[in-house]
């Protein structure tokens, strides 16, 4: 799986996005903090948080007995990198096409 495909794989799910907004809010949190704000458990956070990180959509750091997440952009500049040049390919197909039909 490329990149880009990690990443919409990872944001397919509302909690994981909830999740990825308030890590973006907050800065450093960690998955205790976190499951105070959402309604599942802190188990389901670490999930989330998992899945996240492998798609390079957030890093940990240690601080003492818990990880701090943190949002990392390069992932998202990545695939919204990809989104834009899959836009371009569309305006000009649908310019062709509109070319033709005022033909």
């Amino acid at each position: 799986m490329s990149q880009v495909d990690d990443v919409l794989a990872a944001l397919a799910d509302p909690m994981r996005r909830r999740v990825l907004d308030l890590v973006a809010a907050k800065g450093p949190v960690s998955a205790s903090t976190l499951a105070g704000e959402l309604p599942v458990s802190r188990q389901a956070i670490v999930k989330h948080l998992a899945v996240l990180e492998r798609a390079g959509l957030v890093a940990s750091e240690r601080a003492g007995r818990e990880n701090n997440f943190s949002v990392r952009s390069s992932a998202l500049d990545a695939t919204a990198t990809w989104m834009s040049s899959l836009a371009s390919q569309w305006d000009r197909r649908l310019a062709a096409i509109k070319k033709i039909a005022e033909a």
